[in-house]
């Protein structure tokens, strides 16, 4: 048994950590360099172009932390205080009287001359409306510093960041109503294969539904992509080449079927013969026959057929590569590891994702563990990494990946 993280032996099909290291590198030769600048309620999933540098402190002077009250601790021996002013939020304070406190309230400026915010809680309000403290009081307590969060000319967020609600908000409290984000990378889909046919047309003999490029499209709209739907592209091999050739204006060619070593498998006839094949045959299960290469110049990544191959190889090599075009450098997803809640009694020679969840702490993994099987993906919470020549005993720890990590 191989300790945790030790690839094992894949004879020629490439682990999938070095093709994805060779996917990211090509990824890093084509980076996307167009930008465009958005309002910022519409940058929503896309990825930063420039830096953000700060053009303020922020808060950008020294503010309340609670509702209170603002004194100087240099002018206060324990006697009660009369309260010289009220301080609301929005307000510009005036400077604080010697020997008085300020009512204030949270996120309202200090007035100057104060160094201290006592809370409400800790005060008593007597009956000639001066304030008593009942407690030990320390400089800068409850006050927020000006620039405590970001000061003038500091890196708020780097280029490549993807931008969500957390990032849109920070960008907002600079005063940012636009920003600087990468052009959506344009990417055609197509499936392969006479047995397909759209969801909604009558089933002929030997004719399934076409899942993949539902799924695909769906996918790559919320990482941002503008899709290019390129439909079902028979087996043909002229007329695959004449498809490809039409597509010369993407940035990539996302593909699924066609690709292993069936006498049909024209995407990979047409890449050999018109192209170059980077990528083929990896050691990763489902999804073995994926394949990255160029037609006339444009990247193409062939997916394998198969609904949970096309899941799996798209949320682990796909959508990295997608993601480094656009210049993020954290493209890998979270994993951490789980007991497992199953026996794994036969090793096998490729790194295997199984359609899993969590249960009581413990990585479950779906009864049917095909590839053709979707549901089981459905039905699971994310995927469970079981290494090369690896066999597990319950209560073993495993590598689970949220499909939260990759579907967004």
């Amino acid at each position: 048994m191989n300790p945790a993280g030790k690839p094992g032996k894949t004879g020629s099909l490439i682990p999938v950590e070095l093709a994805l290291a060779r996917l990211l590198e090509m990824a890093e030769a084509a980076p996307i360099r167009e930008r465009e600048y958005l309002p910022l309620a519409q940058v929503q999933g896309r990825v930063l172009a420039e830096d953000l540098i700060s053009t303020l402190d922020l808060p950008p002077w020294p503010n309340s932390a609670m509702d209170g009250y603002a004194l100087r601790l240099a002018d206060w021996s324990g006697e009660p205080l009369v309260v010289s002013q009220k301080i609301f939020a929005g307000q510009a304070p005036q400077p604080l009287q010697p020997g008085t406190c300020a009512r204030i309230f949270t996120g309202a400026p200090v007035p100057a001359g104060a160094d201290c915010v006592e809370m409400q809680e800790n005060a008593e309000v007597q009956a000639d409306e001066r304030v008593r403290f009942t407690e030990t009081m320390t400089p800068g307590q409850n006050i927020r510093p000006q620039g405590q969060e970001t000061t003038v000319g500091e890196l708020v967020l780097s280029a490549g960041t993807r931008l969500g609600p957390i990032e849109q908000g920070l960008a907002a409290s600079l005063g940012c109503a636009e920003l600087a984000v990468v052009r959506k990378v344009r990417v055609a889909v197509l499936s392969t294969g006479d047995e397909l046919i759209e969801p909604g047309q009558a089933l002929g003999p030997g004719q399934i539904y076409n899942s993949n490029r539902v799924l695909l499209c769906s996918w790559l709209q919320r990482l941002g992509c503008e899709v290019i739907d390129a439909g079902i592209l028979e087996d043909d091999l002229a007329v695959t080449r004449a498809r490809l050739g039409e597509l010369s204006n993407v940035d990539l060619i996302l593909s699924t079927g066609g690709v292993s070593v069936g006498e049909a498998d024209f995407l990979g006839i047409a890449l050999r013969e018109e192209g170059e094949l980077t990528l083929w045959k990896l050691a990763i299960k489902p999804g073995k026959p994926l394949t990255f290469g160029h037609f006339r110049g444009v990247p193409v990544i062939g997916l394998p057929g198969n609904p949970a191959s096309t899941l799996v190889t798209f949320a682990l090599l796909a959508r990295p590569y997608l993601l480094r075009r656009q210049g993020v450098q954290e493209v890998e997803p979270l994993k951490f590891p789980v007991p497992a809640g199953f026996v794994w009694p036969k090793a096998g020679n490729r790194r295997e994702y199984l359609r899993g969840r969590l249960e009581n702490g413990r990585a479950i993994i779906y009864r049917n563990q095909s590839s053709g099987v979707l549901r089981s993906a459905a039905w699971a919470e994310g995927l469970v990494e079981v290494l090369e020549d690896r066999t597990l005993i319950e209560g073993e720890y495993v590598n689970f990946i949220p499909l939260s990590e990759v579907l967004g």
